[in-house]
């Protein structure tokens, strides 16, 4: 596997999607077949000897690392949307935003009871969603015994909300 500078793909938009933030995009990773590629790769390297029986994603780009990572090692995708999406029997969680509140839901029959399911999404920020996703699997009867992302900012502490689960991330942003 040829190895890259993650930081090189990753677009760094200021003022995005307000004044004072700085957005980092993975849409460039995407459009980037040896970035994308070198993102799955090192996924699978990472979590080859873990025993993870499933992979969870937050919606939606958490779906576009998770899906081929999962197709790479034979096992299940579970999405995890916003409310309102599926359509069959639902776990759903609320959780706060900075200004408002969020609810996800996952489809309760497709938590596997007693699994290992890795969390992931393409960016880990604050944790807030995270963590309520890791609570939904957790209500269905799941294990999360880590988190994944391709970007990780611990700045924003996320951390304090994720524990104890550990976090792993391609790459990590000690500030804006």
């Amino acid at each position: 596997m040829t190895n890259i500078n993650l930081d090189d793909y990753i677009r760094k938009v200021p003022d995005f999607p307000r004044k004072g933030i700085l957005f980092f995009d993975i849409t460039s990773i995407l459009a980037n077949p040896v970035a994308f590629r070198y993102c799955i790769d090192k996924m699978a390297e990472i979590y080859h000897d873990m025993r993870v029986d499933a992979i969870a994603a937050i919606e939606a780009r958490g779906f576009l690392f998770a899906a081929p990572f999962a197709y790479k090692l034979g096992i299940p995708v579970i999405p995890i949307r916003k409310k309102g999406k599926l359509p069959g029997v639902t776990l759903s969680k609320k959780y706060d935003l900075e200004y408002a509140q969020a609810e996800i839901e996952v489809h309760s029959s497709d938590v596997p009871r007693g699994k290992r399911i890795l969390l992931t999404d393409d960016l880990i920020a604050t944790g807030g969603t995270l963590n309520a996703a890791r609570a939904l699997l957790l209500e269905g009867g799941a294990e999360v015994p880590e988190i994944f992302g391709i970007v990780a900012l611990p700045f924003l502490n996320f951390k304090k909300i994720l524990d104890p689960t550990p976090v792993t991330s391609l790459i990590e942003y000690q500030s804006e």
